[in-house]
């Protein structure tokens, strides 16, 4: 009896893949909420409540966001479990927070400047406005470097087994077909995928 073959290793391969990229990018924006929603609360709450200058509550914010924001990546996103690198991993991150924080804080205070006769609360949504936006661009290249380069360890494959075996795909239909005969024809196919001849058993003779 011939058992159709299943579809190609690549194929099953290629979707496990693609689905490992959806389920990292809807993490990742998680995160980004996540991080982007605590700086917003600390800076609404700075500038609104406590009445710090935008530009210094952004940098309080922009710090304050950055600590869930680098621990949710690297255990949740990319399921890192080994010790966190300082010079690999902490300051290329960092580094790109204070990018971002650069960019933040010239967008926060152009807002800022350009509202300061709004109501009080206008001013606050504005500044509020002009962080999301400046944070908005650095989003793609923030999640490039950390899936390339900082976190790249923690996903990248186990080596494929090598042996003579190796790449040999196992039919679970053709091993269950195969039972029916008998344990002789498994040592013997056993035999045959290692290139060694398999020890048959004595076949029982038949009556009559």
């Amino acid at each position: 009896m011939t058992v159709p073959a299943g579809p190609p290793a690549g194929g099953s391969g290629s979707w496990s893949a693609h689905r490992d990229t959806a389920l990292r990018l809807v993490r990742y924006s998680s995160v980004s909420v996540v991080a982007t929603t605590t700086s917003l609360v600390t800076l609404g709450l700075l500038v609104g409540l406590v009445g710090t200058p935008a530009t210094t509550a952004n940098v309080i914010a922009t710090a304050v966001g950055t600590v869930p924001s680098f621990e949710l990546n690297r255990r949740w996103v990319w399921g890192a479990r080994a010790r966190r690198s300082v010079l690999g991993q902490v300051v290329p991150f960092c580094a790109l927070s204070a990018t971002g924080l650069v960019v933040s804080t010239l967008a926060v205070g152009a807002a800022a400047a350009r509202t300061a006769g709004w109501s009080h609360w206008s001013h606050t949504v504005a500044v509020l406005a002009a962080n999301v936006a400046a944070y908005g661009s650095l989003w793609v290249a923030q999640y490039v470097l950390a899936d390339r380069v900082l976190f790249r360890s923690a996903t990248t494959t186990r080596p494929v087994r090598s042996g003579p075996d190796a790449g040999v795909a196992v039919d679970p239909i053709a091993v269950a077909l195969d039972g029916a005969g008998g344990r002789d024809g498994r040592l013997q196919d056993v035999g045959a995928l290692s290139g060694r001849s398999a020890p048959v058993g004595r076949r029982p003779q038949g009556r009559g």
